[in-house]
């Protein structure tokens, strides 16, 4: 990820001490000559966050998320948007200082912001536009711009407190005058040239696209009042517009976004000096909280005995905007949410909000694949788990947009495979493997959340990011990628192994450790970590080493280290010898969650299958005494993904129909994203519950990758009780598209997909057909079926 430019920029701040928030706003005009085509390339990049506008649009928002050794630059083509004679380049910075803002941004101690650009014509260059000295700043007066306490959140930052009165307005106009601004003062170079001390911005040219930005209607005006008249509930296409609020009057508009989304208000406002404007962000209508806390949801779009709940930005008007040049306000930081509540408190004089916007911002997720099926109910499972994934998809994968915009390995590897299978893009992948990478501790550990500016470990959570890599060498058969990690891997490989004890088993966890598995109701009081591993080795965990120990194994051979590889299986071999000796209970028949607890829970089962600690007829019993046991700790929708592994590779599948009715309950609620767990009845929002986007293609339409890369493909679909199914699965070879019916007691499937590629179908009665190529007409196989699906279809 280094990069060797050198650059001619240097890096600029306003003069002078600033705030623990610092906003700072730059200028730079420069003339285009009269005649001829001009082009105006940047690079651009700043410490915090910054937004970037050419001639007063809007350009760049930046730059992608990194660390101290890797801060991105964006490159930008603002060619279009040139004039002849008078231009202006224009940026807001703000630094987030010590524990402020959001704590997924790095910051050094140092604001600063940094731009090069290259003015060019047909006939090659013609000019520089490089921060320095030359460009103009003006730094947010004290008490314009504040985050308030943050308490609904946790680690967003709290809602903005701005005050337009003390800030300039049309700034980012060539217009505007700004003879009063003093220059920028240079921060810094980008790199010392000669003795190589790092400065503390590391560049290097982003990774993934930028994000794809649209405005987004209002679904509703769900409720509300203006001056002294109630508003009443109203269907809306469009923005909020022309509305008046009289002089000392109150005004309140509860909104619908009609889905949850991620993205910017914007507020287009005039008149109203000195009135306030507040914008609440919320997930849902609930109850008031219960006696202890607890969140009391239910249907979520309804408002009757309900109100929204959330956090809000503050706005002060200053009053300068008119009908040609509204006075607006839209906040620095990405938000989340499925309804608003705007309130606008006027004061002397009437506020007319012109326009009241959203904007859905997000990572340019191009969705190619798709599902159908004779069961009408997992059409919207499929729907809502694409918008749940898209709105945790941004700068890095998130886990909640509303409330901690984190990048966590057990979230992030359930969200990579996601979208592997609807669109085959991994550079937001790519990126979240690198970014923990980044993390490693010298110890060998991994952070579990990165990038972040507070760190945190959840040991298991470093196995995930070796599932991870692994994952992608199966869809994408990237070897490079692996070699490229194959020390990070032996370095957490080795952390665990230091762990193990004379008994065979991997520790305690440290003390300043989480040992976190699953949000379960069983360990609600032990913060989602089992009891069992505060006083000697977690079971689960050691079940999870052994299955990275497989996949690195794996890993390793395949790109040559054959020798690692034997060491890696030998140890999984010997962790899962010591699972069974010690934690094995022949009384109950399962594996109890450490050696020495008479505690038990579905994870240690299925991590026992998943591992290949038991097998076979043997797995395919203790998966059964799982499911039918209702006193073990259950999985939650985090750990859901991996019952359906173990149901997979048991030969159970067709077990799993049953488990949708958990999120067809959610379906019946109105959610338009999916809960995060069943235990907090937190985020609205949390991609892991996406399960649809993995199970139907890969399950119910059978598509896996038989060789890395798909370079061959596996077709082994379960009907379970459905009479037919058909989809596109995207792949990086190219789409595949499946259909199969169950009718008259057979089974009968089509395929089509890229050109060369030879597949295997596995049929449902235990039969397989190879073929050598699925392109052109496709691939047809049969066999006699009678199963749920075709009783089902006879019927009708």
């Amino acid at each position: 990820m280094e990069n060797n430019r050198k650059w001619r920029a240097s890096w600029i701040w306003a003069e002078g001490p600033g705030e623990d928030v610092d906003v700072v706003r730059f200028r730079r005009v420069f003339h285009v000559p009269e005649d001829g085509s001009h082009r105006l390339k940047l690079r651009v990049s700043a410490d915090s966050r910054y937004r970037l506008y050419a001639n007063g649009e809007l350009v760049s928002v930046g730059p992608a998320k990194g660390d101290q050794y890797t801060h991105y630059y964006d490159e930008v083509d603002a060619s279009a948007l040139l004039r002849p004679g008078r231009n202006v380049l224009a940026a807001v910075a703000v630094h987030y200082g010590v524990g402020r803002g959001p704590l997924s941004v790095w910051r050094s101690p140092l604001g600063a912001f940094l731009l090069e650009g290259d003015l060019s014509d047909g006939e090659g260059p013609i000019g520089t536009i490089d921060t320095g000295a030359a460009w103009s700043a003006h730094r947010a007066p004290r008490g314009a711009f504040a985050f308030a306490k943050e308490s609904f959140t946790l680690f967003v930052g709290g809602g903005e407190q701005v005050d337009g009165r003390l800030l300039p307005h049309g700034w980012e106009r060539p217009e505007y005058d700004d003879a009063a601004w003093p220059a920028a003062r240079v921060v810094s170079g980008t790199h010392d040239r000669m003795f190589g001390q790092l400065t503390p911005w590391q560049l290097t040219a982003r990774t993934i696209p930028p994000m794809r930005d649209e405005e987004a209607p209002f679904a509703a005006l769900v409720r509300g009042r203006l001056g002294g008249a109630a508003l009443s509930r109203a269907a809306m296409d469009g923005p909020l517009e022309a509305a008046t609020v009289g002089a000392g009057e109150t005004a309140r508009f509860e909104l619908d976004a009609g889905e949850f989304m991620s993205g910017y208000v914007r507020l287009e406002l005039t008149g109203g000096a000195g009135a306030r404007v507040r914008v609440l962000y919320s997930e849902c209508y609930e109850e008031a909280p219960g006696p202890n806390g607890e969140r009391r949801k239910g249907v979520r779009d309804e408002p009757e005995g309900k109100a929204l709940y959330g956090f809000e930005d503050a706005y002060a008007i200053a009053g300068f905007g008119t009908d040609r040049e509204p006075e607006v306000y839209e906040p620095l930081h990405r938000r989340a949410f499925r309804f608003l509540a705007l309130t606008v408190e006027a004061g002397e004089t009437p506020v007319v909000v012109r326009r009241f916007s959203i904007r859905r911002t997000g990572y340019p997720l191009d969705v190619t694949a798709s599902f159908a099926s004779a069961d009408a109910s997992l059409r919207p499972l499929w729907d809502i788990s694409v918008n749940t994934l898209r709105n945790c998809m941004h700068e890095t994968y998130e886990d909640t947009p509303y409330y901690e915009q984190m990048q966590y390995e057990l979230d992030t590897r359930l969200q990579a495979l996601f979208t592997y299978y609807v669109s085959a893009d991994d550079r937001l992948a790519r990126k979240a493997l690198y970014d923990f990478h980044s993390s490693l501790l010298p110890t060998g550990m991994l952070q579990s959340r990165y990038p972040s500016v507070s760190p945190q470990v959840i040991p298991g959570f470093a196995l995930f990011w070796i599932m991870m890599v692994h994952d992608h060498y199966r869809f994408f058969g990237d070897k490079a990628l692996v070699r490229f990690y194959r020390p990070t891997m032996d370095a957490v490989l080795g952390w665990f192994e230091a762990k193990r004890g004379a008994d065979g088993l991997v520790g305690t966890m440290p003390e300043a450790y989480w040992s976190f598995v699953d949000w379960t109701f069983a360990w609600k009081d032990n913060a989602g970590a089992p009891p069992a591993g505060r006083s000697g080795p977690n079971t689960i965990y050691n079940l999870m080493y052994a299955a990275s120990l497989e996949m690195a194994a794996e890993l390793n051979a395949s790109t040559g280290r054959r020798d690692t590889a034997d060491e890696y299986r030998e140890r999984a071999a010997s962790v899962r010898e010591a699972v069974r000796r010690r934690c094995w209970s022949a009384e109950r028949g399962l594996f109890r969650d450490g050696p020495e607890a008479e505690q038990y829970c579905q994870h240690a089962q299925i991590w026992a299958v998943l591992s290949g600690t038991v097998a076979g007829d043997e797995a395919a019993r203790l998966l059964r005494a799982t499911l039918a046991d209702a006193t073990l700790a259950g999985a939650s929708f985090a750990n859901t993904y991996y019952v359906f592994r173990a149901l997979a590779q048991t030969g159970m599948y067709a077990e799993s129909f049953q488990m949708w009715d958990a999120w067809r309950e959610q379906v019946a609620l109105r959610l338009t994203a999916w809960v995060e767990d069943p235990v907090s009845v937190r985020s609205d929002c949390h991609a892991w519950g996406a399960m649809p986007l993995h199970e139907f293609p890969a399950e119910l339409l059978g598509v896996k990758p038989r060789e890395p890369g798909f370079a061959a493909v596996d077709i082994s679909p379960t009907p379970g009780p459905l009479a037919f199914a058909e989809g596109v699965v995207a792949t990086a070879r190219g789409p595949i598209r499946v259909e199969w019916r169950v009718a008259g007691g057979e089974f009968v499937l089509r395929a089509n997909g890229p050109a060369d590629t030879p597949v295997v179908v596995a049929l449902p009665n235990g039969e397989t057909r190879a073929f050598d190529r699925m392109d052109g007409p496709g691939i047809e196989a049969a066999c006699p079926y009678v199963g749920a699906g075709a009783a089902a279809h006879d019927a009708s």
